[in-house]
């Protein structure tokens, strides 16, 4: 009987530094957790001081966060703690203004930026009875404004940066990159979309907070590709964003150049008829069969219909085509269509006729880009180095002759009016000039 009592005490007595056990390894649970808490939420504070997410630094700087080198940071002034805006933590790297800061900041970029372009436009020349005045929207001038209508992969992105390459010019690049994969032909869309380009074009970036540059600050690469703007932005990011900085900065400028690839032909004439507007329209179009392949390079095309069907993209070329023999009738001096191949074969020829017809000066800043993006092919499938003359032809060889056939099948319309020779068979593909020479709208 003494043993059992024994017993059952040791039993009750094991039981209860079990349940003691218990009962601090869970306190202790419980005071990790709050402390680990803590611990993150004080290094998010110090971390949003100077690395934020990918998306909100130029892509050439994000390599450099992503292997340890935090030496150039980029930050967008929405997305960042109020305090640190605000400067009020101590031992920060950057200083970033305070709203009421905001006006002087503007001050000193705008006056660096009209330093800059006096610099740039040394020497140039300017058409007979124009000056850089009457150029200049700060001035009450109205600047040269060269707009591009073209689709995805049809050699845009290339005449982009040769127009960019004139001094003082101010690129919209794809201002409806946020409307995603469509093309716009008609209402109710065409209405927004025209409306933005307005916008741009007569520099007024208010009421695009919400769509336009919300976008942007996630999809940096709407501003990357206007060199001389982003050049500002990775200095005073908390700029970047900001209508009263953007409008007065595109002021500045005596030369636009846009280039749009969602809006069809038919819906601009808009732009030709507004009159607060100096805008004069290249249509460039391509042959199917190439923007096709291109188009099977690129990530974001399957399944999106206006940019994998090729019954659709040849549509298009048909019903561009019909606005082009309108408008050329109509704005013969403000408004042309040309082949990419056509410009991908003589370059320096088609380049110079185009200067010609934008109002611009060949200066030698275009010829040296000429001279340093046509000759040889270096990057990736978004590049614009390449050996221009074989550029646009790589279809021949990476499609198969049934993939060929197939376009063939449902653009021979469109390949007829554009002056695009067909393929007979694999063999022919190889080795024939798919080009007629000396297109011209008829």
């Amino acid at each position: 009987m003494k043993v059992s009592r024994l017993s059952a005490h040791f039993l009750r007595t094991k039981n209860f530094f079990h349940v003691s056990a218990i009962f601090v390894f869970a306190i202790l649970c419980v005071l990790t957790f709050i402390y680990s808490n803590q611990s993150v939420r004080n290094s998010t504070t110090q971390t949003l001081k100077f690395i934020p997410s990918a998306y909100e630094r130029p892509l050439s700087q994000r390599a450099k966060i992503e292997n340890g080198n935090t030496s150039h940071i980029f930050v967008n002034s929405r997305n960042i703690n109020s305090n640190v805006r605000n400067n009020q933590y101590e031992g920060e790297e950057e200083d970033y203004p305070t709203k009421k800061d905001y006006r002087q900041e503007i001050k000193k970029v705008l006056q660096e930026t009209r330093e800059d372009i006096q610099e740039e436009l040394f020497g140039y020349h300017y058409p007979p009875g124009i000056s850089a005045e009457k150029l200049i929207p700060e001035k009450g001038g109205k600047p040269l404004q060269s707009v591009i209508i073209t689709t995805w992969r049809s050699g845009s992105t290339f005449l982009g940066d040769v127009l960019q390459s004139v001094p003082a010019t101010m690129y919209h690049y794809e201002p409806l990159l946020d409307f995603d994969i469509l093309q716009i032909r008609g209402a109710p869309i065409a209405g927004v979309a025209l409306k933005r380009l307005k916008k741009l074009l007569t520099c007024n970036y208010t009421g695009l907070e919400e769509d336009y540059l919300s976008y942007g600050q996630e999809h940096t690469w709407l501003l990357e590709h206007n060199f001389r703007l982003w050049n500002k932005c990775t200095v005073r990011p908390y700029l970047c964003w900001e209508p009263q900085f953007l409008s007065p900065f595109c002021k500045l400028f005596p030369f636009q150049i846009m280039k749009v690839v969602r809006v069809r032909l038919s819906l601009v004439e808009e732009l030709l008829e507004d009159n607060n507007l100096n805008v004069r329209i290249l249509l460039m179009v391509r042959d199917p069969r190439g923007t096709m392949q291109s188009r099977r390079h690129r990530e974001w095309c399957p399944g999106h219909p206006d940019c994998w069907d090729p019954l659709r993209l040849c549509a298009d070329l048909v019903a561009d085509y019909s606005a082009a023999l309108r408008l050329s009738a109509k704005y013969p001096k403000r408004f042309k269509a040309i082949r990419y191949e056509d410009l991908s074969l003589e370059p320096y020829k088609m380049v110079e006729e185009l200067f010609n017809f934008f109002g611009l000066y060949l200066h030698p800043k275009v010829v040296e880009f000429l001279d340093t993006h046509t000759k040889n092919n270096i990057g990736g499938v978004s590049s614009t180095y390449r050996d221009s003359k074989s550029a646009p032809f790589h279809w021949r060889t990476d499609l198969d002759h049934s993939q060929v056939k197939s376009i063939q099948k449902v653009c021979k319309p469109a390949m007829h009016l554009w002056g695009y020779v067909l393929a007979h068979n694999q063999t022919h593909q190889r080795v024939f000039n798919p080009i007629l020479p000396s297109f011209q709208l008829v």
